[in-house]
């Protein structure tokens, strides 16, 4: 089911089985996924790395997420585009710029406890019935349910996330890794960020240590290794324009930094993947 607006705003909602996996090679520009798993042992590769996700895990992927499924997969999906639903300035927590899709380093990942099932359970129901209606309310109220369905996830998300309740300094790490989710090939270092903030340096990473976060460094080079992998593992790239693609002038700076962060070099990286074992530290699935 797709409802799509006069502007172009789309919202769609699948059942999901293995039958209709090849929906994951069909990407979608600027539109958001969640994915909200009806049974155990639902395998993927995401950007390189194998993950199981059990009954009644949510994941939060964007248009930049490579997923494929290799298993058996039962879910909900829905996915939206940023034209429905992506408010900057306003309800900043469960906007594109929110806790469950600012952070690209990580897959955000969520469990729904047993007392909270049944509100995600009335919610989907409410979806669907909506997506039949006809008439010129559809849209407005699509758009509340879906900011409901964020909501809901945030909470639990901060909940099991241990996040920090201290909003100012949230708004900050926020605001961060979105400036780097943008300029992550062009911008290495924390003072270019911190430029952009408005803020020193020494203050962005007293933030971070604050909330006992990793490091605003740590964010920038595991985003910039994210998209390394994706290169690395999706395409058959020269090393060289990889480097060059992410920011790297020469192909010997970028082995160095991808090797101390990855323990092997790029090209043995490469013929891992070729040989099938790239591990995941989230649960390798054999």
């Amino acid at each position: 089911m797709k409802v799509q607006g006069k502007t172009n705003e789309f919202i769609e909602l699948i059942e999901l089985d293995f039958s209709s996996f090849t929906i994951f090679n069909q990407p979608v520009p600027s539109s958001l996924l969640i994915l909200w798993f009806q049974t155990d042992d639902n395998n993927f590769i995401i950007d390189g790395k194998r993950y199981s996700f059990a009954k009644n895990q949510i994941v939060f992927l964007t248009e930049f997420h490579k997923a494929d499924a290799i298993k058996k997969v039962s879910a909900k999906f829905l996915r939206f585009n940023r034209s429905f639903y992506c408010v900057i300035d306003h309800d900043i927590e469960v906007s594109c710029k929110g806790v469950l899709f600012f952070g690209a380093s990580q897959l955000p990942i969520i469990t729904i406890p047993d007392e909270e099932i049944e509100h995600f359970q009335i919610l989907w129901k409410m979806f669907v019935i909506e997506m039949h209606s006809k008439d010129g309310l559809q849209i407005g109220m699509l758009q509340m349910m879906l900011k409901r369905y964020l909501i809901l996830s945030t909470r639990l998300y901060k909940k099991q996330h241990q996040l920090s309740i201290i909003k100012k300094e949230i708004d900050i790490i926020r605001e961060f890794n979105f400036l780097v989710e943008q300029n992550f090939k062009t911008k290495h270092t924390v003072i270019e960020y911190a430029e952009l903030l408005n803020k020193s340096p020494k203050t962005i990473s007293n933030i971070f240590s604050k909330i006992n976060s990793k490091s605003p460094l740590k964010y920038i080079q595991e985003r910039i290794m994210l998209e390394a992998r994706r290169l690395l593992y999706y395409t058959d790239k020269p090393i060289k324009e990889i480097a060059y693609e992410i920011g790297y002038d020469d192909i010997q700076t970028f082995s160095r930094f991808f090797k101390t962060q990855e323990g092997v070099s790029p090209s043995e990286y490469k013929e891992k993947r070729t040989l099938g074992t790239i591990a995941n530290p989230l649960g390798i699935i054999t």
